[in-house]
């Protein structure tokens, strides 16, 4: 989707995620597939390249990690379905995976442009390896975009997915790099008086608007 200056339109966080019905690999999906589970959509450039081969591998690997917190895998590029299965088969050929997810055929590049993952700056016929994050609800969490030279970190995702679900669940904000079973960060007050009472209630206190706690399992 382009605005009037021809510029890609980006979809946004915490909005709907734009609805989709498209052909894959393992017939037609649409995003109502998905309700009621997470799913990391995302974007190679195309088939039968190096390091979207490392991508899908570490994907393909990851995978059941992500299923053990509810999340769902869809890959997409702008090629056919019969690329989409050769390569796939090339990779399992090659170096031992199995990639037993669906991959988006997107050849009228409808999802690619709904999604802003076509960026005229990289290239007007290919994806850039854009990364979303779409809760059980079927909104928007989160968005990562890449360019073409340089592979994502697969591992990354699964920590950005676990990391929404623990703010989801328990109401509370993560550090930097954090990991499950760390601790998370209790939202500041809003109030002076409960910025005063900040410090008396139990939490790993810095500063009134610092404080973190660790969950209880």
């Amino acid at each position: 989707m382009y605005n009037e200056t021809s510029q890609p339109v980006m979809p946004q966080i915490n909005r709907p995620a734009p609805a989709f019905t498209a052909k894959t690999t393992h017939g037609d999906k649409s995003l109502t597939d998905y309700l009621g589970k997470w799913l990391v959509l995302f974007a190679h450039p195309s088939d039968f390249t190096p390091v979207c081969t490392t991508e899908f591998s570490a994907f393909a690997n990851y995978e059941e990690q992500f299923k053990e917190v509810n999340t769902e895998l869809l890959g997409l590029s702008i090629d056919s379905i019969h690329s989409h299965i050769a390569w796939t088969r090339s990779i399992k050929d090659n170096f031992g995976v199995e990639i037993t997810f669906p991959i988006i055929a997107d050849l009228n590049m409808k999802v690619a442009n709904a999604y802003g993952m076509i960026q005229p700056g990289a290239s007007d016929t290919a994806a850039v390896r854009a990364t979303f994050v779409i809760d059980p609800e079927g909104v928007l969490r989160a968005m990562l975009y890449y360019p073409m030279t340089n592979g994502r970190s697969v591992e990354e995702v699964l920590r950005l997915v676990k990391s929404l679900q623990t703010s989801d669940e328990h109401g509370v904000a993560t550090p930097e790099a954090w990991l499950p079973g760390q601790p998370v960060i209790v939202p500041p007050p809003h109030t002076s008086q409960d910025a005063e009472a900040r410090q008396s209630e139990g939490y790993e206190y810095t500063d009134w608007y610092f404080c973190k706690k660790t969950l209880e399992c």
